[in-house]
């Protein structure tokens, strides 16, 4: 694995989930854990975030209403929803209104999760590309334009 590993923040307010992940991704990954989703949104205010992984159901704030206030935090991370229970309108809602890439029932299966963390990555990397090249390319247009009026005025 490159030194340059993929930063996840895996947010649940159960202690024993937060422990399990940790201790079957740490290797792997950059691992960050939050019990809540303000404490989550405290960790993305001071460290870089590639991908979110969230569970749904938390006292104060369920997953999708953390996913939405990330959404105005930091929209790059990738979001994947977590949800114990069969509950299709949160499902509806994360991908509405909190723009998850990808959702998973739990209790979470080790391989799934993993696969779904690598292409949630490429994801991201191809959208990080693609902002790159965007913001070139504004540059480029504006120098063109300024060498264009250059040109008219002399």
């Amino acid at each position: 694995m490159p030194e340059n590993k993929i930063t996840i923040l895996y947010v649940d307010d159960e202690e024993n989930n937060l422990v399990s992940f940790k201790a079957n991704f740490r290797i792997k990954y950059n691992v960050l854990i939050a019990l809540s989703g303000d404490e989550a949104i405290r960790i993305m205010q001071s460290k870089h975030v590639d991908i979110i992984i969230t569970d749904q159901r938390m006292p104060n704030m369920t997953g999708v209403e953390f996913l939405e206030k990330v959404l105005e935090v930091n929209p790059d991370p990738m979001r994947i929803l977590l949800t114990g229970y069969a509950d299709m309108s949160a499902v509806v809602d994360a991908v509405n209104k909190g723009k998850i890439f990808h959702y998973l029932s739990k209790p979470w299966n080790e391989e799934e999760l993993d696969m779904t963390i690598k292409r949630a990555y490429d994801v991201y990397q191809e959208r990080i590309k693609i902002k790159e090249m965007n913001e070139k390319l504004v540059v480029s247009n504006d120098q063109f334009e300024f060498l264009l009026r250059q040109k008219l005025l002399s």
